[in-house]
């Protein structure tokens, strides 16, 4: 019931607020889904929880690369919620990256300036890539005649 209860309060808050956009951020079989929404607080949560929680501790430091990119005057206004799920706890990190990234492209986009939005785009693009596009490798799928992708049932002759 609570659960209900939450979801339905979410989705009223969402429906009020005005300026809301939302974007995903993917790595592997991880999924991170960002609600961007201004004006805010400068809040940021994954799950609920603040990012100065997440594991592991070196690879906080990585979430926080576009907002140390940018500056803080940028999105000081700006609450940013995410869901994530799916794949361990660096692809999840990874993909959480990359949605607070693409979300604060979209909010600026959307709406503040789109002379804003190619220069953070092109500052994001300079330092890394992958801030905006997602890592093309995938999982091969097994095939038939061994115990893997590329693996092969040991030959035998006798």
């Amino acid at each position: 019931f609570f659960k209900k209860m939450k979801v339905l309060i979410f989705k009223f808050l969402l429906m009020n607020a005005k300026n809301i956009v939302q974007v995903f951020g993917r790595k592997k079989n991880s999924v991170a889904i960002a609600v961007v929404k201004g004006p805010g607080h400068g809040l940021v949560r994954v799950n609920g929880a603040p990012l100065d929680i997440l594991e592991p501790e070196l690879l906080r430091l990585k979430i926080f690369e576009p907002f140390l990119l940018i500056g803080e005057d940028k999105f000081s206004d700006i609450d940013i919620r995410i869901r994530v799920k799916g794949g361990g706890r660096v692809s999840q990190l990874i993909a959480i990256r990359q949605a607070i990234a693409k979300g604060l492209l979209r909010y600026l986009e959307k709406f503040v300036n789109e002379k804003k939005k190619i220069e953070i785009r092109n500052i994001f693009i300079e330092h890394d890539r992958s801030l905006l596009v997602k890592d093309s490798r995938n999982i091969e799928p097994k095939k038939a005649g061994g115990k893997g992708a590329r693996s092969r049932y040991q030959k035998s002759y006798r």
